[in-house]
């Protein structure tokens, strides 16, 4: 994500929070809009897709206090939409990355006023270029995402041209030193009494050209291609909907022999038909009939691998939550999440005569529920 974006976008109104919002209020808000947007509960719309990628990318930015400090000192610093198109140029926003360095991708502030006045951004210019950043998408099911998996992902990225190798010169020829800023890739200009360096708009700051005539007919003097590759991603077990995966080096490759960006897999997991996910602990509804429930009995529960016997005292109410420790999903030091089984009555909407009778012998020998201080409620209540 570009320092520009940052500008552009209004994360707080995206998630429809304020500026100062706590951490707990922004993630209230991200996992109430997740759970709205959420593909799999929307099929087939794409205005809903771009709304949950948005709230996604917002939550990224806000749920880290590093990034979230520079984003608001980015917008309070520069003012937000102030390097949109109409601004000061046609220049306003080819410079403005070279002022920030990078803000919002590990850049910060730290070289903001060394690379205004032509020092940093001449220091990077001339060397070896990182390549940028890539961010792909993985969709899971529920299983691979708490068990982990290795999965195949396919990019389409740009990558180097491999019949020129990069140099954007076909076959038997070689570019030639851009005569406007010698090969250094940088032109100087005065700006009163400083001087300020940016990218040659001739060679756009490589340093050298391909004319027409020897330009490589696979990438048209580009020296780079869009190409499809797979990767074999690793995921580890444990993974949760919405967190990054980092591959090191496995982004857009570099230039002038720069170093491969890093890869970004966001993770998507696919709901489950029975069980949801807190944390590392694993959430299961098990219905049981009245009869169970005021018995007791003895309950076979499935777990991520297999399954495990819960005992049910009598007298159990709807809506207790018994806890199976270590029966979780399992975290990065071998110890996991507890399975917390949550008991719920099954009401029958229609009972058989025999059923009605045997429920009328209980209530009869029941004792009546203790209402009596809702009783006490009502009749205040009435005399006020």
């Amino acid at each position: 994500m570009s320092s520009k974006d940052w500008l552009e976008k209004d994360f707080y109104a995206v998630l429809g929070v304020s500026k100062s919002a706590s951490a707990d209020e922004i993630k209230k808000a991200y996992r109430a809009l997740a759970r709205e947007l959420h593909p799999d509960h929307n099929p087939g719309n794409a205005a809903a897709e771009d709304r949950f990628k948005a709230v996604s990318e917002a939550y990224d930015v806000l749920s880290d206090d590093t990034k979230r400090k520079e984003y608001d000192e980015l917008r309070s610093l520069f003012g937000s939409g102030a390097f949109r198109g109409g601004g000061p140029g046609p220049r306003s926003q080819q410079d403005f990355g070279n002022y920030t360095g990078g803000a919002g991708a590990g850049g910060g502030f730290g070289d903001l006023f060394g690379n205004l006045f032509g020092g940093g951004a001449a220091r990077r210019r001339t060397g070896p270029a990182r390549g940028r950043d890539v961010e792909a998408e993985l969709m899971l099911d529920f299983d691979s995402a708490a068990l982990g998996a290795t999965l195949p992902l396919t990019l389409r990225s740009p990558g180097t041209c491999d019949i020129c190798h990069g140099s954007g010169a076909k076959p038997g020829t070689t570019p030639r030193t851009c005569p406007t800023c010698g090969g250094r890739g940088l032109v100087t200009r005065a700006e009163g009494a400083f001087s300020m360096s940016e990218p040659c708009r001739d060679c756009q700051g490589v340093g050298s050209i391909v004319d027409d005539k020897d330009k490589c007919t696979e990438c048209g003097g580009t020296g780079g291609v869009t190409k499809a590759r797979t990767l074999n991603v690793r995921i580890p077990a444990g993974v949760a909907d919405g967190q990054k995966i980092r591959l090191k080096e496995r982004g857009e490759p570099g230039e002038r022999g720069g170093a491969p960006g890093d890869l970004y897999v966001l993770i998507r997991v696919r709901p489950h038909e029975v069980f949801g996910r807190m944390g590392d602990d694993l959430l299961l509804t098990v219905p049981v009939t009245f009869p169970e429930a005021v018995l007791g009995t003895e309950l076979r529960v499935p777990t991520l691998e297999g399954g495990v016997t819960v005992r049910l005292a009598s007298g159990t109410r709807s809506g207790r939550t018994l806890r199976v420790r270590g029966k979780g999903i399992r975290r990065k030091d071998g110890s996991a999440g507890d399975l917390l089984v949550t008991i719920e009555v099954d009401v029958p909407k229609d009972a058989s005569e025999e059923a009605r009778k045997a429920l009328a012998e209980f209530a009869a020998a029941t004792p009546s529920a203790d209402r009596s201080k809702l009783d006490a409620e009502v009749r205040r209540r009435e005399r006020s």
